[in-house]
């Protein structure tokens, strides 16, 4: 089968085409709709690349662009001829709970749950209508970051608000990066040659956005991720939990409107509002060159990540493994150092050297280690092209 999977972003489309689970060609859009975009694509098969820099309107343009660039390469004739496209979808909402085809009450539920995930939504309902449009006979699926979390029971996923809330506006704990801890978690699982229906787990998904999963049998029992992705870790440019009050009183203090406190909480928290950098390899330059704020921006970023850790081992009755992964879990050594210092007393034992020179795919703890400890790149694309042919075998 070959099978293509659209990420659509607000400026961008990210894509990969695979062909019986093997991916052979990967590309991306970006700043769409600015006189400075551009399409890249690379053929897996031969290295090659092709690129366009060249004005792209809108996500109808950007797909145009692909299917030209499929054809220049001579990996695909038409998207005609593809047999499924897989959409990541960041936002399921309360009646999206499984991945599935997509018909006219998903793309209305999508839309609806798009004010709850104003950064996404309403971007990945455009590339489903553009997909559509560009291959009308092409099965299109829709795969949620949201759906590997249906299994958080109540107590979890509720918040100590008036239940009204949640009964009148779904207020309540959805969680994210459900996709990527699936794969990373039955990855781990099959390494260790256990079967993931009896694997518990402690998922890190450490990128510019950040969130962790605490994984029993298998299944997501509890994560940081909240109503929206804001809730949890310390981020790039999120600030992560916060005691709600400070908000009120900062849009006092400010005279801050609700749409500019939200651009403070997403966009100018985090790691960079505190040292004013959100990229790994520049905060550690600056701590080289003696930026404390840098050196006060890793401690936090490490400490609260090492809390949500120790929370999530107290609640599992046993923890198999921990894992790391995406940018930071996957390429930032001193965070998973510093990280598994604070839970050495816990069981959690980071061999030094392999963490230092760990390289994709690999077992960083001491064979003294109480739980193992992995750094497994995420393949995303992968897991949602593998969720699409299945669901597309059963039409």
């Amino acid at each position: 089968m070959k099978i293509l999977v659209l990420n659509s972003g607000s400026s961008s489309i990210k894509f990969k085409l695979f062909e019986d689970q093997v991916a052979i060609a990967s590309g991306l859009v970006e700043k769409i709709g600015n006189n400075q975009s551009k399409i890249e694509l690379k053929n897996a098969k031969t290295g090659t690349k092709l690129r366009r820099d060249t004005y792209i309107a809108d996500h109808e343009k950007g797909l145009k662009l692909i299917n030209e660039l499929f054809q220049e390469s001579g990996i695909l004739h038409d998207l005609n001829d593809i047999d499924g496209c897989g959409h990541r979808i960041v936002h399921g909402g309360k009646n999206l709970t499984e991945h599935c085809l997509v018909d006219d009450f998903v793309l209305a539920e999508i839309d609806r749950v798009s004010a709850i995930a104003p950064l996404h939504n309403p971007a990945h309902l455009a590339g489903i209508k553009t997909m559509i449009k560009a291959a009308p006979k092409v099965p299109n699926v829709t795969v949620f970051d949201t759906a590997f979390h249906k299994t958080l029971p109540d107590y979890a996923y509720m918040y100590a608000l008036p239940y009204d809330y949640y009964a009148e506006y779904n207020i309540r704990k959805y969680g994210f990066h459900g996709t990527s801890h699936s794969y990373v978690s039955a990855k781990a699982a099959e390494i260790l040659g256990k079967n993931h229906n009896e694997f518990n787990a402690i998922s890190a998904h450490l990128g510019n956005g950040a969130s962790v999963c605490a994984i029993e049998n298998g299944k997501s029992i509890d994560t940081s991720m909240g109503f929206t992705p804001l809730e949890g870790l310390m981020m790039g440019t999120r600030c992560g939990d916060i005691d709600p009050a400070t908000m009120p009183f900062i849009a006092k203090a400010r005279n801050l409107n609700p749409d500019e406190l939200d651009a403070v909480m997403n966009k100018q928290s985090g790691l960079y509002g505190v040292c004013g950098f959100n990229d790994f390899r520049d905060i550690i330059d600056e701590i080289q060159n003696g930026n404390d704020l840098a050196r006060l921006a890793l401690d936090m970023y490490c400490y609260r990540l090492a809390k949500y850790i120790g929370s999530y081992f107290a609640i599992l009755p046993h923890t198999d493994a921990l894992i790391f992964t995406a940018g930071i879990g996957e390429n930032a050594s001193i965070v998973r150092k510093l990280t598994c210092e604070r839970l050495k007393h816990l069981g959690f034992e980071i061999d030094t050297e392999k963490n230092d020179n760990a390289n994709g795919e690999t077992l960083i703890s001491t064979p003294n280690s109480k739980v193992k400890i992995f750094i497994i790149p995420t393949d995303e694309e992968l897991q949602i092209a593998k969720i699409t042919e299945n669901i597309i075998s059963k039409k």
